[in-house]
């Protein structure tokens, strides 16, 4: 049974882990909402099921699914893939799932962010608001509760001391009002381990409206090594979103991460015709889980991104009717660090 911990995890010296390093797993949650997905419901939980096995063939996937999915979830992802029934409304596991935090004894802990549904685009929600402590209850881990929304798509960590966030969507009024941007900087510190946040000004173009997220991170940046963080970057001058990308650049430049670190930006063009993020993916054991789509210049692309990952094999996947929903693999997983039990599942 998990203990609600009354301090915040900074300070009880825990930190949220970066994504490379080393998991135990990956959490994912089955689709439920259908009238996001429309007539596309079907296939939503096909692209689910081929990611949850292309990450399964590296690491342990969890998948969270409405009580009496279980067997559905099995026959359609597979035996290396473990059904946790428990209920939800929705399907983004990164926005709505516990975040994983450690302490330098490699004691796992989960942290319980406000959850509004993207600022309360959608209803009802109360299943995944409650969805994070759940899931701790089910493994045993102590939670912290936030006091702020936060969703995980919103920003990214090194852990190693610093954030990755955007104004567009951290300071927009439907998460928290009442937040200035100072206490919301404090909060990520405290919550996420951290001592720097670094604010880019956008998220992608198009992450707004019915299956937006006004702006997360995840959708056009990642951070792929200590120091160094993976932009997309559009050539063509008639996307509105070279200039957001040259905006967010200028904000990452020089700027000094935890340690004193000048971050290295590598900028990755994904194409003129692209309809997917290649910002979006999932960093698993061993592997790199990329939303593909066929565009022209995908190739190119992903042998950019391949190069930003030596060590790992580069895994496509399909990423048209993930984008539809508002979102590609990154969003629809949640790494579950060293040191959690998934047996007691």
């Amino acid at each position: 049974m998990s203990t609600n911990v009354a301090s915040a995890p900074s300070a009880a010296g825990y930190v949220m882990p970066a994504e490379w390093e080393p998991h135990a797993g990956c959490l994912m949650q089955w689709p439920s909402r259908r009238e996001l997905w429309l007539d596309r419901f079907d296939k939503a939980c096909a692209d689910y099921a081929v990611v949850a096995r292309a990450i399964g063939a590296f690491e342990r996937v969890v998948m969270v699914c409405n009580p009496g999915e279980a067997r559905r979830v099995r026959d359609l992802c597979g035996s290396g893939v473990t059904p946790l029934e428990l209920p939800i409304n929705d399907s983004w596991a990164r926005d709505s799932g516990p975040v994983f935090v450690r302490d330098a004894t490699g004691a796992v802990a989960a942290v319980s962010f406000g959850f509004n549904a993207w600022g309360n685009r959608w209803h009802p929600h109360a299943d995944d608001a409650r969805l994070a402590v759940a899931v701790a209850e089910r493994l045993g881990l102590d939670v912290f509760r936030a006091p702020f929304v936060l969703e995980g798509g919103s920003f990214l960590v090194d852990g190693q001391g610093t954030v990755i966030t955007t104004e567009q969507c951290l300071l927009n009024p439907n998460r928290n009002p009442t937040w200035s941007r100072g206490e919301l900087e404090q909060g990520l510190c405290d919550y996420l381990g951290a001592s720097t946040v670094i604010w880019l000004p956008f998220g992608h173009s198009l992450d707004v409206g019915p299956a937006g997220t006004d702006g997360h991170i995840d959708g056009v940046a990642a951070y792929v090594a200590p120091g160094r963080v993976m932009l997309e970057a559009p050539t063509d001058a008639s996307s509105p979103d070279t200039a957001r990308s040259a905006a967010n650049l200028a904000a990452l430049l020089g700027r000094p991460d935890a340690l004193g670190r000048a971050i290295a930006v590598v900028c990755i063009d994904p194409g003129a015709e692209a309809g997917v993020s290649l910002a979006n993916h999932y960093i698993a054991n061993g592997a790199v889980i990329v939303p593909i789509d066929g565009n022209p210049g995908e190739a190119t692309a992903l042998a950019a991104l391949a190069a930003l990952y030596p060590d790992r094999e580069v895994v496509g996947v399909p990423g048209e009717t993930l984008a539809f929903g508002g979102g590609g693999p990154h969003c629809i997983t949640q790494q579950i660090p060293l040191g959690v039990d998934l047996d007691v599942l």
